[in-house]
């Protein structure tokens, strides 16, 4: 049957509709931080505390906003794609410990914790066929 054979042509079309979906979904969240001023990247960097890092909440504020906003457009071109998802991997591996370590419960973090795993997946995965990274920085083409 040829629903359950291994043969995945639309793979690179939906690592594309991935992208395109997280990405703006990450746009939409990351902008009002991004543009929230020094007071929201002071809140947001805040989260820092938990890993050892209480200097500079502001800077660590603006790289979160920055990653969710800026990276959720990188990520929806495919553009740097494997440095975006290290950036939001980062961003929300910080949100998942910062939710466990305020005692919250499973629905305060999975949505930061299931972001973790997508976004190492996805960095595994690459950006795929359809994507700005593989129109300017092409693969080498194998002589096999």
């Amino acid at each position: 049957m040829a629903l359950f054979e291994n043969r995945y042509r639309t793979h690179d079309l939906g690592l594309l509709l991935l992208r395109v979906g997280i990405g703006f979904m990450f746009t939409v969240h990351g902008y009002p931080k991004l543009t929230g001023g020094l007071a929201a990247w002071t809140e947001v960097g805040g989260a820092m505390k938990v890993v050892g890092l209480d200097f500079a909440p502001a800077f660590w504020g603006f790289l979160a906003a920055f990653a969710e906003a800026v990276g959720g457009q990188l990520l929806a071109l495919g553009l740097f794609f494997r440095w975006t998802c290290v950036l939001l991997l980062g961003t929300m591996t910080i949100a998942t410990i910062m939710h466990l370590s305020k005692g919250d419960g499973f629905n305060d973090y999975s949505h930061a914790l299931e972001s973790v795993f997508l976004f190492l997946g996805l960095a595994f995965a690459g950006p795929g066929r359809f994507s700005l990274d593989q129109v300017l920085f092409p693969a080498p083409r194998r002589l096999y």
